[in-house]
């Protein structure tokens, strides 16, 4: 099944003239009973699509800021299960594609075909599992492959060429692009030279290239947005939605338009 609402989210940004934006959560930082309230702040910012992190006890992939967020929903009690009962139970409509980003553990803690199911019941548009390599991505995609959740892969900078093809071509929702070797978080500058590392992707994808992993300022989204259809900003929004700093959101959001 054509798993399309992702990338023609990310397609009408691009023929508007701007770059696509996803801001990263993590869900059950400050409680889930604010998930509600947040993913409405960021639709109604004019965000493209929502990264919504499930807490795990060992992250490999986040940097210190995420690991905190992470430490503290889980000290809230906050699980896969209860991430998901909240978002069924939301109040007021959401129409910004949702895409959940999880360890593959707690999925399959879950149970694989009830995650699938209760995801596809909750309208989740895209799936991220940063610790899932792409040689055993059947174990999911098998799972995913008749529903409407594009199952979203990411590719390194240390990543061949031709690795690089076999992975876009594949290439679900968006292509998320790593810009940095390591963990998340916000970083002064990027030491790779990113826009042969986009070029190569975007020769191979049929779906955009988002950058991702330690951008943090408008300038930067900015920047990035030079060479790839899109953005996402994970360790800034996590802190600046920590500190109440709704301000410095809503300028990163207005940096992609």
């Amino acid at each position: 099944m054509p798993k399309t609402k992702l990338t023609l989210a990310i397609n009408e940004v691009l023929v508007s003239g701007g770059k696509a934006f996803i801001p990263y959560i993590m869900a059950g930082d400050g409680g889930l009973k604010n998930l509600e309230e947040t993913l409405l702040f960021l639709q109604k910012e004019g965000v493209t699509a929502i990264e919504i992190g499930i807490p795990f006890s060992d992250p490999v992939a986040d940097g210190p800021v995420i690991q905190r967020a992470g430490e503290r929903a889980l000290a809230n009690g906050v699980t896969l299960k209860g991430v998901m009962k909240t978002i069924a139970s939301f109040k007021k409509p959401l129409d910004v594609p949702l895409v959940v980003m999880t360890y593959l553990n707690p999925i399959v803690q879950y149970g694989i075909s009830k995650f699938v199911e209760d995801s596809t019941a909750l309208g989740i548009s895209g799936l991220i599992i940063p610790d899932l390599p792409f040689e055993e991505r059947a174990l999911i995609y098998n799972e995913l492959c008749n529903s409407e959740i594009a199952l979203i892969p990411l590719i390194s900078l240390t990543s061949s060429e031709d690795r690089i093809k076999k992975i876009a071509n594949g290439g679900e929702g968006f292509i998320y692009a790593v810009t940095v070797n390591g963990i998340t978080g916000a970083r002064e500058s990027f030491k790779h030279n990113l826009v042969d590392h986009f070029f190569t992707i975007k020769k191979y994808s049929p779906v955009p290239v988002l950058a991702g992993f330690g951008i943090s300022t408008p300038e930067q989204v900015q920047s990035m947005g030079e060479f790839c259809d899109g953005i996402i900003v994970g360790s800034e929004i996590v802190d600046r939605l920590h500190q109440k700093d709704y301000a410095k959101v809503t300028s990163l959001v207005k940096a992609s338009k």
